[in-house]
């Protein structure tokens, strides 16, 4: 009977494995998560409880196993079975040609070939090793020789696969690809080092580096690292003399299976296009942006045409890698002492450009920062123009030594937020004045504060107008309580007035009291009104996101929302059990708790509960009932004339439906609006249904 239950127990553990393996796949590589939140906690809970009462039964590959429990005391050094070489670089066209010239004299007999071209993520090349299967090393690049062993870390990438999805694999195979910070995340971190006092990372590249440094794993983990793979390396010693031997059906048969396990393989793709496909297979994601190209005509026009498009992406690029496609062709050409012949980095220029400083400004957010703000002769900036540039903190001001009047280079950091890199201190005009930090705010005048081990300086005054006034503006918010008409203008009148002390206070507001504002006449009082009080309506997670709660953005509100039905759970609610939710890891529990002990924000709460604000969700009443959308997924691309994408997205999750951010073979419906990009094209290749807002409309009605 014993062993029946063990029997019973082991195959419980493995069905849970799978599930929750598989559920993870679509989540972090497809991008079309298949699993309710709640459902995988459930699943994740159960699995936990039954490897801690059988500990025989853990195994590496186990999802319980991603985070390790203590920090590694110092990396060791390993040496790669394959050399990591680095790339030659292009920076232009003529030199991409150049190059194409050189690889030909080397084979002149070549005819015409084929080129992969890549997007450069600005990342970390990492390569990952695979024994009968299982992941069982991480390492840096290091020299390209050696590299520092950063398993754990590598482990706690969720588009990592801990096993490949291949039945009887090869007994190693070596994956190569560039680890990296998706921009939001990078965004994030350097935003809780500011609160932190820490000191800024300067690009996501870096953070990636120091993160995939870092001695404790589940510091790793919380960063949320993502992986693009690129090259496979296959055999017993991952022996690269096998490569250009599959036959035609193994070649098929790898670019049938591009989500599911794939069979056993006996030989390699011959092609670089066949690799990538191969590496979806296996569980990898890759960059979807990548093409095939016919020659190098080709290959320049996906360069131009990436030059400005790549500034959308939600990660950063600085340039195109072109490969040879043909692998025979690149162990013919070889390589160099440094490069491989057979590839090259074409470079995008530098996002750099020069200016005046005219002067500094400082401004005060909403949790108290106190920002230098460069104030530039207008420039013009990776397709815009640049008139401000972050200065970052006192740190920074006082590194750059910056003066009044300075030429400056100002640059896009993460190529979206404008900053000042460095002053040309030689051509500073005599007599110029040094700027330095302020000692008292700048609106409130109270004495600011910054800890001698920290870079942020803070008004610590809650009652400043500018912290009052960044609160509200954040509150108004399309994505938070979406008040329309309450723009910045109206919100520093009414805190100037002292009508507004907190956001509870726009819910006691009248037509008497917004009259003697500038400009407000009756009809515009009423309207606003209007928005305020229909914001009453906006759901749980809106006002949870509203609250500003350092760490919570609109999806972790909307996450917490999902799990805790009311603001009075979330209150009660322990950091070990807020962690304890899918995706919320203990910085973000541990600040939620901590901001719910606050009496001033207990007070808050209640007053907003008393104001009719939506503190609990509809399911904490009464379970919904199915939407005419139920079950189906939708992406939205475009702009569409009359709503905005937070109001479709409102409506779709009303109606039962789930919005999601790429197109997959899961997309149901793609809404596409005005001037829809690249994702119109990639649904109608896959045949999803393409909608336009009245369709939207109609089905949403049921």
């Amino acid at each position: 009977m014993g062993d029946n239950g063990n029997d019973d127990t082991a195959a419980r553990v493995q069905t849970l494995r799978s599930q929750l393996q598989a559920a993870s796949y679509a989540y972090y590589v497809l991008d079309a998560p298949d699993l309710p939140d709640e459902v995988y906690d459930r699943l994740y809970r159960e699995l936990q409880d039954l490897e801690a009462a059988h500990p025989e039964l853990i195994t590496p590959d186990s999802p319980t196993q991603r985070v390790g429990e203590r920090p590694a005391t110092q990396f060791t050094s390993i040496r790669h079975n394959i050399p990591l070489y680095s790339l030659e670089n292009a920076f232009d066209l003529v030199e991409f040609r150049a190059w194409e010239d050189r690889w030909r004299r080397q084979a002149p007999d070549v005819g015409a070939v084929e080129y992969v071209a890549e997007l450069k993520i600005d990342g970390n090349a990492i390569a990952l090793t695979y024994e009968n299967g299982l992941l069982v090393r991480g390492a840096t690049r290091g020299d390209g020789t050696a590299g520092e062993d950063i398993t754990p870390n590598v482990r706690t990438i969720r588009s990592v696969p801990l096993r490949l999805a291949i039945e009887n694999p090869p007994t190693v195979v070596e994956v190569r690809g560039e680890a990296f910070l998706p921009l939001d995340v990078f965004e994030q971190i350097n935003r809780d080092r500011t609160a932190k006092g820490e000191a800024l990372f300067a690009n996501p590249r870096n953070a990636a580096a120091g993160t995939l440094r870092q001695l404790d794993s589940r510091i790793v983990a919380a960063r949320k690292l993502d992986f693009f793979a690129y090259t496979v390396h296959w055999g017993e010693a991952v022996d690269e003399s096998v490569i250009g031997r599959a036959d035609d059906d193994q070649l098929a048969q790898i670019e049938a299976t591009s989500h599911a396990p794939t069979q056993a393989l006996t030989h390699p793709p011959t092609t670089q296009w066949q690799a990538l496909e191969f590496l979806k297979s296996l569980g990898f994601r890759v960059n979807p942006n990548r093409q095939l190209c016919q020659s190098a005509d080709d290959v320049q026009a996906y360069y131009d045409d990436w030059a400005t498009r790549r500034l959308q992406l939600s990660y950063l690029t600085d340039g195109v890698v072109v490969k040879l496609n043909d692998f025979a062709l690149q162990q013919q050409l070889g390589f160099t002492q440094k490069f491989p012949r057979w590839a090259v980095a074409l470079k995008y220029p530098a996002e750099e450009v020069p200016t005046i400083l005219e002067s500094v400004s400082f401004q005060v957010g909403r949790t108290g920062a106190v920002t230098p703000v460069a104030e530039l002769r207008p420039v013009q900036l990776a397709g815009t123009t640049v008139a401000r540039a972050t200065l970052h903190n006192a740190d920074r001001l006082a590194e750059l030594d910056i003066h009044q009047g300075d030429t400056v280079i100002v640059r896009k950091a993460g190529e979206i937020i404008p900053e000042v890199v460095r002053v040309l201190a030689e051509l500073r005009a005599a007599g110029a004045i040094a700027i330095a930090m302020p000692t008292h705010c700048p609106q409130c005048s109270s004495a600011l504060v910054k800890p001698d081990d920290g870079a942020v300086t803070r008004c610590i005054n809650i009652s400043c107008p500018a912290i009052v006034q960044g609160a509200i503006i954040h509150w108004a918010r399309r994505d938070a309580l979406d008040i329309e008409g309450l723009g910045e203008k109206w919100v520093k009148q009414l805190v100037e007035q002292g009508l507004v002390r907190s956001v509870a206070d726009l819910y006691s507001l009248t037509e008497e009291d917004l009259a003697p504002l500038d400009r407000m006449g009756k009809r515009l009082a009423e309207k606003l009104l209007g928005a305020i009080a229909a914001s009453k309506a906006r759901p749980w997670a809106s006002v949870l996101y509203a609250l500003g709660i350092r760490h919570v953005g609109a999806v972790n509100a909307k996450t917490l929302a999902q799990h805790f039905l009311s603001a009075a759970a979330l209150a009660a609610a322990s950091p070990e059990a807020i962690a304890s939710v899918h995706s919320i890891g203990p910085e973000i529990a541990q600040a939620v708790y901590e901001w719910f002990q606050v009496p001033a924000n207990q007070t808050l709460i209640d007053r907003l509960q008393q104001a009719g604000l939506q503190l609990a969700s509809a399911e904490s009443a009464a379970a919904p009932a199915a939407g005419p959308l139920e079950g189906k997924t939708f992406v939205l691309t475009g702009t569409l004339p009359t709503l905005t994408r937070q109001q479709a997205t409102d409506i779709i999750e009303a109606a039962g439906g789930k919005v999601t951010s790429s197109v997959s073979k899961a997309t149901d419906y793609l809404v596409a609006g005005e001037k829809a990009g690249s994702k119109l094209v990639k649904a109608e290749s896959l045949g999803v249904a393409i909608l336009t807002e009245a369709d939207l409309l109609a089905l949403g009605k049921g």
